[in-house]
């Protein structure tokens, strides 16, 4: 693969590799940034770099059975790329095929650079580069390349390993322990007893898929999760995509699909308990005469501060009313040689035993920040315009709603990102760096949710602010407002170019 070098009269060391943007993670975030990069200002080199030898960053990680997206498929596509299959929730096979077309269709493969993972990333003011060191994956190959912008787009978890508490005599269980996000390809469940800890997007999914061909699937989880059935094919999707012209009824369908999720969100969050009364009503409805509803569908906290899963035309509460699938909740008191010991002394017997039980989060995938050779702890940041950090010189990140489809922001952010630097080249100025000198800002946890995978997080997190463009709120509606039709020049926000205070050539 060749990347430009141009001289834009910038002082850095030759040997290196440059390129105006390294969008670290092709995955849906790096892809859809590196295509609206593209499209926006076909001028400016980039280059996408993965860890993985292969794109799709959750969707070619994750291969468990049913593997598929918990949002609705229109707004978990591209705003710019209609979504064209039926499925109301798409499979993971189906997003990974839609995120190599876009490759395709958009020449990306040449900006591509595989099983390459970035270390660390040190700014140095003189130069107003990033300079980013790589380690090839499967060897002690190293390489640098260097860079005007650096864009995270390394989603929110570790690719290595899940988050796996350890259980009590685990070691003595005779059977197979797994992690949904390191699943074995040659795993043959049928005609097993099999038992599902967790009560996440992953073990609702996983619940289903498995039961047809297992002897039996039990989900044993410690407290209830709030659950909603979502028809496959969306009647409204379908008949629009008849009667309108593709790009005409993708934006229709979008817009309906997220402001019917933000109707549902917002009234979560003001009226719980009606909120709370519907959905029970409706899983008593999905499930056989008689069921304990209360003790198995009734969580202890309120709709929305955790995110809620969607059972696909209902098939999670189809597979408990057929009985090849049950819910169990109780506290694990020890693993034995032949299942799991429940601390009432109830016993589940089990041949393999699926460790549903979430992820790790990692921001920036541990890569290492420098600026001016002082170490950047980014739980000491502060969120800019929901997609920077105080202190952070031409650094962006792309990280997505937990109250919908995650490529909302992506796309969001990619377009500011284009403005930002389109307005820059403009004005002749080559670094924007966030200050967070408002001395009545208030800062709070990033994310205001009690997912587990967040509260185990929530300390090596940056903070958000409590107003001006350092808030950061789940609502598209905002960040619609504020990154595509906000002002550009903020004074929160300083733009400098090189020369300014280094007295170097100054970038144009």
């Amino acid at each position: 693969m060749t990347i430009t070098t141009r001289a834009r009269g910038r002082k850095r060391d030759e040997r290196d590799e440059y390129v105006d943007v390294l969008i670290v993670g092709a995955g849906i975030s790096g892809i859809g940034t590196a295509s609206r990069l593209k499209s926006r200002l076909p001028d400016k080199s980039f280059l996408i770099l993965d860890a993985r030898e292969n794109i799709g960053g959750t969707w070619d990680l994750f291969r468990y059975p049913g593997l598929r997206s918990d949002t609705d498929a229109q707004n978990f596509g591209y705003e710019s790329k209609p979504w064209r299959g039926e499925k109301a929730l798409a499979d993971g096979s189906e997003i990974l095929g839609y995120l190599q077309e876009t490759v395709a269709e958009n020449n990306l493969a040449p900006h591509l650079r595989l099983g390459w993972k970035a270390l660390a990333a040190e700014w140095s003011s003189e130069q107003g580069l990033w300079t980013v060191q790589l380690s090839r994956s499967a060897s002690a190959e190293a390489s640098t390349v260097q860079c005007r912008w650096l864009f995270g787009a390394t989603g929110y978890y570790d690719h290595e390993e899940g988050h796996r508490p350890h259980f009590e005599t685990e070691e003595r269980f005779q059977g197979q322990i797994i992690h949904p996000q390191h699943w074995p390809d040659d795993l043959d469940y049928t005609d097993k007893k099999v038992v599902i800890i967790g009560s996440g997007a992953t073990a609702i999914t996983l619940v289903p898929a498995m039961a047809p061909d297992a002897a039996q699937v039990t989900m044993l989880q410690r407290s209830p999760t709030y659950v909603i059935s979502l028809p496959s094919r969306d009647v409204l999707t379908v008949t629009l995509q008849t009667l309108l012209p593709e790009a005409l009824s993708y934006r229709a369908i979008r817009r309906i699909n997220r402001d019917r999720l933000a109707v549902i969100y917002a009234l979560s969050r003001r009226y719980p308990d009606l909120m709370r009364a519907l959905v029970r009503w409706t899983n008593k409805r999905a499930l056989p005469k008689g069921y304990p509803v209360d003790e198995h569908f009734r969580p202890h906290y309120n709709p929305w501060e955790e995110r809620m899963c969607f059972a696909r035309d209902a098939d999670f509460f189809k597979a408990i009313s057929d009985g090849s699938a049950s819910v169990v909740t109780g506290q694990i008191a020890r693993f034995t040689e032949h299942g799991v010991e429940l601390t009432t002394g109830d016993h589940l017997e089990a041949d393999i035993i699926v460790t549903a039980t979430g992820l790790r989060m990692m921001p920036l995938r541990a890569m290492a920040l420098t600026v001016d050779g002082a170490a950047i702890d980014v739980a000491d940041t502060v969120i800019y315009k929901s997609m920077m950090l105080s202190g952070v010189p031409n650094f962006a990140f792309a990280f997505g709603y937990t109250n919908a489809a995650w490529t909302l922001k992506v796309d969001l952010v990619a377009e500011h990102l284009c403005r930002l630097l389109a307005h820059m080249d403009s004005a002749g100025q080559a670094v924007a760096t966030p200050v967070a000198n408002d001395p009545t800002l208030e800062l709070t946890p990033m994310v205001d949710f009690r997912a587990g995978y967040v509260q185990r997080a929530m300390d090596t997190l940056p903070r958000r602010g409590s107003h001006g463009p350092w808030s950061m709120e789940q609502d598209y509606r905002m960040d619609r407002d504020r990154l595509l039709q906000g002002p550009l020049e903020d004074p929160a926000l300083r733009l400098s170019s090189v020369d300014q205070k280094n007295h170097l050539p100054k970038v144009s």
